[in-house]
């Protein structure tokens, strides 16, 4: 009498192996995310309280206010109104250059522009622009919904949005936060917006 295989439905001599190579991908995979993730500190929570009503609320310190004046750690940041920049109007340094005013020195010059078309209120050269931002991963100080709002700040030479933001909160508004890496973290600025919008 033959012999009959064991194998049935006609499959590969492939399955078991491909499926135990299937599995230690994913186990090498997961490992390197859950054990990659601690390589950073984790954030100081702030601690909980228990509010009236039973609810727990919990808050979130504000991210520092950076200034640009060596050793200056008072002075905040800010932005003359764009009516008051004028280069003709004694705005000069001795060597004959533009001087350089108060925006935070890890600001590139393309973020003037973006804030200069917030205090204006657009157009906007995006059409997300000025869009309601979500802050889902809760990276600012939680806020209602519609508090913060996203503008792009330009990247040269690139054929699209790029990764560099400004987020506002309130309306008008009244904190300022820059992001160069597409919202995975933030750098809160001072700045005061013009009166005449």
């Amino acid at each position: 009498m033959p012999r009959r295989s064991r194998r049935r439905g006609g499959g590969t001599a492939w399955g078991k192996p491909l499926l135990i190579l299937v599995v230690l991908a994913l186990l090498v995979g997961g490992g390197y995310w859950w054990f990659g993730r601690g390589d950073a500190p984790p954030e100081a929570q702030a601690p909980a309280t228990i509010s009236s009503d039973g609810r727990s609320e919990a808050s979130l310190p504000l991210p520092p206010v950076e200034s640009t004046a060596p050793g200056d750690v008072t002075a905040p940041a800010t932005l003359p109104p764009p009516a008051a920049a004028n280069p003709s109007a004694g705005n000069r340094s001795a060597a004959g250059a533009p001087a350089a005013d108060a925006l935070p020195t890890y600001l590139p010059p393309e973020a003037r522009q973006t804030l200069e078309l917030i205090a204006r209120g657009g157009p906007y050269p995006h059409r997300q622009d000025g869009s309601v931002f979500g802050n889902r991963e809760g990276r600012l100080p939680r806020q209602p919904k519609g508090y913060y709002h996203e503008y792009t700040v330009d990247t040269p030479n690139l054929g699209h949005r790029g990764a560099r933001r400004i987020v506002t909160g309130g309306n008008p508004p009244a904190e300022f936060y820059y992001s160069d890496d597409h919202y995975d973290s933030f750098r809160r600025f001072e700045y005061d917006l013009p009166e005449a919008r």
